[in-house]
């Protein structure tokens, strides 16, 4: 009997291990807890580091631990190791642990396997928060009782915990969490595009593309999976993979495919309901990407039954999150973006290409391995000029150098200020980092913020 069915019919004689102390594999210790299970947790990090909220729960409910680092008798002798998402798979613990066949499942997994009510899952390299938070507004706009987590606000072991009773779980799933999976099967699986993203940790982009497309992996003809006809990667990656769910697809010209279109700034669906279905978008959800995202959106909410009557006033009370492509000010004539959440190479191209004026860009961070040179196209065609800041800023500067201007300046507030002094009226200022923030700043978050504080400081100033 594996770890998870030893769990189910008999949790006291389960010996758990959670790894990591973070929101998630807190939330997992609390379920394991709860349902009587002998848990055990493993940090890697100083007891010094630990939450003073969380040490005390610990003391208080008599659960073991150990801190600075993994020792090797407890993974062994343990039936379920739940990991929390940024704990990296190659531990040699995980390791000998896995030979062994102890069962190694995250957060998100662990707590699916005991959800009695049906999932939407949203991955993709970018894109994914929005559309999460867009389908749990429509289908409470129909409603419905809904939970909106995993990934972002509340671990889905969390939901498990409380009182609250949905009837729909949405949530945001990285590849990190896909990784460990293991049986999660969601009704409605959404997979937005596939760009190179978090290769720091992935040996390569096609074991990231291959995590992404894992969110298909255990669905039957009785699911639905939704895919985007115009990304590259996914369509490619689709002719070889085993997709056993009824396919819909967003983007798609073609008459007879059955899924989600635009035309005229509107959003038409076919084949879901009898009819064709017309969806006007407020101005927030007009332009691409967040066009591409509703349409994504409302094909999750029409397959899980929410009436396409209140979906309009669904979709006129959203608002889109901060730091994706918000709109901070217009100085001058000149336009600026705050895209802080762009922390990759993929979401900088689709902010590029929803451009239609010159961009004066704003990038650097802290490189995550990918290759800068992708954006030479979407640069040379839109940027005329980009300042860069951060780690990655030599590395970006030698592959984008030869299609545009690049200056380096040292800090976000320079920046701005050059940025300023270089566009002319009509332009556009950007930030759209394709980087982590965590060289200068505690989050994209707080890029962002700074970035909308020095703008307004220009705005003051004139």
């Amino acid at each position: 009997m594996n770890g998870l069915d030893l769990l189910k019919h008999d949790p006291s004689s389960c010996k758990t291990v959670v790894v990591g102390s973070g929101k998630s594999g807190f939330a997992a210790l609390k379920l394991l807890h709860r349902m009587g299970s002998p848990v055990f947790l493993s940090d890697k990090a100083d007891k010094s580091t630990l939450r003073p909220e969380f040490l005390a729960w610990l003391e208080t409910n008599k659960v073991p631990y150990e801190t600075g680092g993994h020792g090797e008798r407890k993974f062994l002798d343990a039936d379920l190791i739940v990991v929390s998402p940024g704990v990296p798979l190659d531990l040699n613990v995980l390791d000998s642990a896995g030979k062994q066949g102890v069962t190694i499942i995250g957060e998100m997994g662990l707590a699916a396997f005991f959800l009695d009510i049906p999932v939407v899952a949203v991955t993709g390299t970018n894109g994914k928060t929005t559309v999460t938070e867009l389908i749990g507004t429509l289908i409470k706009a129909s409603g419905r009782k809904v939970f909106v987590g995993g990934n972002i606000g509340t671990p889905l072991a969390e939901y498990l915990l409380g009182d609250e009773k949905a009837e729909i779980a949405v949530l945001e799933v990285s590849s990190y969490q896909l990784d460990t999976g293991r049986q999660f099967k969601p009704r409605v699986a959404l997979l937005l595009n596939i760009s190179p993203d978090h290769l720091d940790r992935y040996p390569s982009y096609a074991a990231y593309a291959d995590s992404k497309m894992a969110i298909f992996a255990n669905q039957d003809g009785e699911d639905a999976a939704i895919l985007n006809c115009n990304d590259v990667e996914t369509m490619k990656r689709l002719s070889g993979a085993r997709v056993a769910a009824r396919k819909c697809f967003f983007g798609c010209k073609d008459e007879g495919v059955a899924g989600a279109k635009i035309i005229d700034k509107k959003v038409e669906i076919l084949g879901i309901g009898r009819e064709k279905e017309v969806y006007r978008l407020p101005d927030d959800l007009k332009d691409s990407p967040n066009c591409e995202n509703a349409m994504a959106a409302l094909l999750a909410a029409r397959l899980v039954g929410c009436p396409p009557k209140k979906l309009e006033t669904g979709l006129a009370s959203f608002h889109r999150l901060p730091h994706r492509l918000t709109k901070v000010a217009e100085v001058d004539g000149v336009t600026y973006y705050d895209d802080s959440k762009a922390t990759n190479i993929g979401a900088v191209i689709s902010a590029l290409n929803g451009m239609e004026k010159p961009v004066v860009l704003i990038a650097g961070g802290r490189d995550k391995g990918g290759d800068y040179a992708i954006l030479k196209k979407s640069v040379g065609r839109q940027v005329k000029k980009m300042l860069l800041i951060g780690e990655a800023s030599e590395k970006m500067a030698s592959a984008l150098g030869q299609v545009t201007e690049v200056e380096k300046v040292e800090s976000l507030e320079e920046a701005v200020t050059k940025a300023a002094q270089t566009a002319e009226s009509g332009d556009v200022v950007l930030l759209s980092p394709a980087c982590a923030s965590f060289d200068m700043f505690k989050s994209y978050e707080e890029r962002g913020n700074r970035f909308q504080k020095a703008v307004l400081s220009l705005k003051s100033v004139c």
